[in-house]
C-alpha cells in the first residue's frame, strides 16, 4: 500500500472513532446479521470496469437502498471518475483490491467495523478466487461477476469458504434476473405445460462482440483467463440447469473449436499488415477497428465497445492512439488468441430430459438468446425481449412483452444487485434464489462439457465431481506436505 494510502486510512478510522458519520460507520459489524431497514446496504466495488460499473448502478438509481462506500481499481481516471460519480470520501479510494482488503483488515482490529457490508468483485477473472477467500474471511458477504473462478479446484476453494464464512453470495448469472428470463421461470414452476422434457438454446455472441472480447480483449487467451465456454456462457448453462429444478444434469458432450479468428482466415488483400489502421483491406472487413471503434467515436459513441480502450472517457485522440499500439487496433488475424468462437453442448439431467446450447460467435444480434423450451403439453419460444407459449391442449398461443427495465441484459444487471442488496438487508440467502452450492454446480457442469470437448467422450457429471472433490484433497495434502 501507498503511503498516501496508509495515511489516509489511519486517519479514516480515528475519525471514525469520533464521528458518527463516518464511512465505516455506516457499515455492519463483524457480526453477520440483517441491516436496518432504513439504512442503505454498503458496498465496496473491486474493479471500477465495464461490470463494476454496471451493478454499481443500481446504487445511483436506488440510493435508499444502496451506496458504494469504497472502491479499489488501478487505472487512475477510471478510478478517478467512478469516485466522482459515487462520491466516495478519498480516504477509501484504493489502487488495487489488496489495498482495500489492508484497509479493512486494520479497522476490523482497531475499531470492529468492516468498510462494507459487501464487497461486489468485478475484478479480471484469475483475481476472483483470491479477493472471494480474502473478504469473506474477513466476513464480507459477496456478489462476484462471472465466472465463479477460472480453476475447477478454485471453484471448489470458493463454495468452501463462503460456506464456512456463512455470508451471502451471488453470483454474476444476471440471465436468471430479468423480467424475461423470471416470467419464463415462473410458467415453468407453475407446471401448467406439463413436464419439461427439452431446452434448446443458442447464444449469439455477435460476430464484432467476439472480435473484441474473445480476440483482441481480455478473455483471448485461456491462460490469462479461461475457455470461452466458461467466460462467455457460464450462465448460459446455470439457467437452463436452473429450470430443469431439481433433476440434476446426468451426463454431458462437447464439441467446438477455434475455426475463424486465426492466420488462415486472413484475406489475401491484406497481405503482411497486422494492424486495422494499416491495413488495405481494412473498408471490406467485418472486424476492422476503424469501423467497430473510431467510427463509433465519431458520431458520439462513448460507451461499449469504446470504453475499454483508455482509460477515462475515449475521445477520437486516444482511441486512435490506443488502436496504433494496443490489442484492439491488432488484426483479428494475427491476435494471440485461442478460445473457441463455436461451441455445442449436449445435456442429459437425472429424470431423462435433455438440452442442447450453441454459442457462436458469427452472428450479427448481439447475445440475444434464442430458447426453445419443449413441455408434454407445450412448448415456449422466446429472444430475449418476448416470448410466445402455447398449450397444445386448446390450442392456444400467448404472446408475452416483459417489461425491460433497462441496463444490461434486459435489467438483469439491476436485477441481480437488487436482489443481492435485499438478501444482505434481510440476512437471507433465499432471496437470491441460490446459493454458493448449486453455483458450483452449475460451473462443474462448464467444467465437465469442456473435459468432453477436449477428450471426445461423454463426461458424467456426478463422477467429474467427485473426482474433481478428491483431486482438490490431494493437492491441499501436498501442499501441507510440502510446508
Amino acid at each position: 500500500m501507498s503511503s498516501s494510502i496508509v495515511s489516509g486510512t489511519k486517519n479514516l478510522w480515528r475519525k471514525s472513532l469520533r464521528l458518527k458519520e463516518s464511512p465505516i460507520n455506516s457499515s455492519s459489524s463483524t457480526e453477520i446479521g440483517t441491516k436496518h431497514p432504513f439504512e442503505p446496504v454498503t458496498l465496496a466495488i473491486l474493479g471500477c470496469g465495464q461490470r463494476g460499473k454496471a451493478y454499481a448502478t443500481y446504487a445511483l438509481q436506488s440510493p435508499e437502498s444502496c451506496k458504494v462506500v469504497a472502491i479499489a481499481e488501478p487505472r487512475p481516471q477510471t478510478r478517478k471518475l467512478f469516485a466522482e460519480k459515487h462520491k466516495v470520501d478519498s480516504t477509501l479510494v484504493f489502487q488495487s483490491w489488496k489495498d482495500l482488503h489492508a484497509a479493512s483488515a486494520e479497522t476490523i482490529s482497531t475499531i470492529g467495523k468492516r468498510l462494507a457490508d459487501a464487497v461486489v468483485i468485478t475484478l479480471q477473472d484469475h483475481l476472483h478466487v483470491e479477493a472471494a477467500l480474502a473478504f469473506a474471511e474477513q466476513g464480507y458477504h459477496v456478489l462476484c461477476e462471472k465466472p465463479m473462478a477460472t480453476s475447477l479446484d478454485d471453484c471448489i476453494r470458493i463454495e468452501e469458504a463462503i460456506s464456512k464464512a456463512g455470508v451471502i453470495f451471488g453470483m454474476g448469472h444476471v440471465m436468471r434476473y430479468s423480467p424475461y428470463s423470471q416470467e419464463i421461470t415462473k410458467i415453468v414452476r407453475s407446471g401448467i405445460l406439463g413436464k419439461l422434457i427439452n431446452i434448446v438454446q443458442v447464444e449469439p455472441v455477435g460476430h464484432y462482440h467476439f472480435a473484441h472480447s474473445y480476440v483482441r480483449g481480455n478473455w483471448a487467451k485461456e491462460k490469462s483467463s479461461s475457455f470461452s465456454l466458461m467466460t462467455k456462457s457460464c450462465h448460459d448453462i446455470d439457467i437452463i440447469c436452473h429450470w430443469f429444478g431439481a433433476s440434476a444434469p446426468k451426463k454431458v458432450s462437447s464439441f467446438g473449436s477455434l475455426q475463424h479468428f486465426r492466420p488462415s482466415g486472413k484475406p489475401v488483400e491484406a497481405g503482411d499488415t497486422d494492424r486495422c489502421l494499416d491495413c488495405p483491406a481494412e473498408h471490406d472487413c467485418p472486424y476492422s477497428a476503424k469501423r467497430i471503434y473510431l467510427d463509433r467515436v465519431s458520431r458520439g459513441g462513448t460507451g461499449w465497445p469504446v470504453s475499454p480502450l483508455v482509460d477515462g472517457i475515449p475521445d477520437i485522440e486516444n482511441v486512435t492512439a490506443a488502436l496504433k499500439t494496443g490489442p484492439y487496433g491488432k488484426c483479428v488475424y494475427e491476435s494471440d488468441n485461442d478460445v473457441c468462437d463455436n461451441q455445442v453442448v449436449n445435456l442429459e439431467f437425472e429424470n431423462g430430459e435433455t438440452a442442447s446450447f450453441t454459442m457462436v460467435a458469427f452472428t450479427s444480434a448481439i447475445c440475444d438468446r434464442q430458447l426453445r423450451m419443449h413441455f408434454t403439453h407445450g412448448e415456449i419460444i422466446g429472444d430475449m425481449t418476448k416470448f410466445t407459449v402455447t398449450d397444445f391442449r386448446k390450442p392456444k398461443t400467448t404472446a408475452y412483452v416483459p417489461r425491460n427495465e433497462g441496463g444490461g441484459h434486459g435489467g438483469g444487471d439491476a436485477g441481480l444487485v437488487r436482489t443481492f442488496v435485499e438478501a444482505v438487508r434481510t440476512g437471507n440467502q433465499s432471496v437470491l434464489g441460490t446459493d454458493v452450492g448449486e453455483v458450483l454446480k452449475s460451473h462443474l457442469t462448464v467444467f465437465a462439457a469442456e473435459t468432453s470437448r477436449r477428450e471426445g467422450k461423454v463426461v458424467d457429471c456426478v463422477l467429474f465431481e467427485k473426482q474433481a472433490r478428491e483431486h482438490l484433497k490431494e493437492a491441499e495434502a501436498q501442499m501441507v506436505e510440502l510446508h
